[in-house]
């Protein structure tokens, strides 16, 4: 007898054959597709390039209009760049500060101040001290005789008011002289300034000792107003001082007047100017992307920093990860008119450019990485999605 196979055998069979190749189909879709992810996602890749010709920013309105796209040029960073920077900086012919400069005057009293008044050969006189000697605090002030709200003054046997304010000691001694004349034979009279109350200028920032200073008869210059306040803190920005003077804001850099043969002793100080020295922790640059130590960079005391100095003090480029081809400059990215400039500094020579491209406050400078880095990168973050489709595929087996 022959054996006669079962129809339900044969469908079994089949269901079987059926199920192992729609298995291997649906392996073959998942390996597919997580190719296809694989693929797209390198265009998604975390640090991804900049565009070279340009940089393609999305910018909105505060009235919720829908984003626009800017294009942002990419400049390249060359010697012709270099020359054109310099060229732009203010020459020593244009100083916006030149109106600051001036000669020291003699001392002219003013409202407040005290003053001491000897005629000698008269001891009747030796007890005409004005106020009584107080000074139990700093702000007292030492024993003579006060210029009053009026800026006058009064003297015995000085029968008239004299007005002093505005003038100078040996002006007032002259007046004296010539009122106590007519009572006093040839008197010798002695005039000077006990105690100065009258003016003063304000200092604040990165100084030592910030606050008010009196000003006397030692000239108040910009260097002798900075000494008075115990000189620059370590970590002072010499680069932009900046002078407050009848609501006109001045902005003076010290350490460049050094540089082109003018002294900061030439500004001369009046009463009432406000001085602030910036800090260079307020002026810093932000260096990112591929370098040892991500940091935000200071400048130098005299308010210089390159790109090479940036950097250098970043601990330069990860000698694994970077990109070095691809080192970019990013200026006034919170404005309307953000710039870019692009360095390749592959070669050694590029680094001469480096360290003649002085960056900004508040730049930020940016290193790529390299193509494998963003593969790496990017296999990384599709790892999840491979394996969970070759589970489904050996679950669907």
């Amino acid at each position: 007898m022959h054996n006669q196979q079962q129809p339900g055998s044969i469908s079994m069979a089949a269901n079987i054959q059926m199920s192992k190749s729609s298995g291997f189909r649906l392996s073959s879709l998942a390996a597919a597709a997580t190719l296809c992810v694989v693929m797209a996602g390198c265009g998604l890749a975390p640090g991804m390039k900049m565009e070279k010709p340009a940089a393609l920013v999305e910018t909105s309105t505060d009235q919720g209009d829908p984003a626009t796209t800017v294009n942002i040029p990419i400049t390249p960073i060359d010697l012709s760049l270099v020359r054109k920077l310099k060229a732009a900086q203010p020459s020593a012919t244009d100083d916006p500060n030149a109106s600051l400069y001036g000669k020291a005057t003699p001392y002219k009293l003013g409202v407040g101040d005290v003053l001491q008044i000897t005629v000698w050969d008269h001891p009747e006189l030796v007890a005409a001290l004005g106020q009584p000697a107080q000074q139990t605090r700093i702000a007292d002030a030492a024993p003579g005789f006060i210029v009053d709200a009026d800026g006058n003054l009064q003297f015995p046997y000085v029968n008239r008011t004299l007005h002093v304010a505005g003038k100078t000691e040996s002006q007032v001694q002259r007046e004296l002289y010539s009122e106590l004349s007519k009572v006093f034979v040839k008197p010798q009279v002695t005039v000077r300034v006990a105690s100065f109350r009258a003016s003063q200028v304000y200092i604040d920032g990165d100084v030592r000792t910030p606050g008010s200073q009196q000003i006397n008869d030692i000239p108040m210059t910009l260097t002798e107003a900075i000494g008075r306040a115990g000189g620059f803190a370590t970590t002072a920005d010499q680069s932009r001082v900046t002078l407050i003077r009848d609501g006109v804001t001045y902005h003076i850099n010290m350490a460049s007047m050094t540089s082109k043969g003018r002294s900061p002793s030439d500004i001369m100080l009046k009463p009432g100017d406000a001085l602030r020295i910036d800090s260079r922790d307020e002026n810093g640059v932000y260096v990112m992307g591929e370098v040892t130590k991500p940091a935000t960079v200071i400048p130098m005391r005299n308010g210089k920093l390159t790109l090479s100095d940036a950097i250098s003090q970043a601990g330069s480029f990860n000698a694994e990860t970077s990109d070095p081809k691809e080192l970019y400059v990013i200026r006034n990215g919170q404005t309307d008119t953000p710039e870019v400039y692009k360095l390749d500094a592959r070669s050694p020579v590029s680094m001469l450019l480096a360290n003649s491209f002085e960056l900004q406050p508040k730049d930020v400078v940016y290193v790529d990485n390299n193509g494998l880095v963003r593969f790496s990168r990017v296999l990384n973050l599709l790892l999840p999605a491979i394996n969970a489709g070759l589970t489904a595929a050996v679950i669907t087996k």
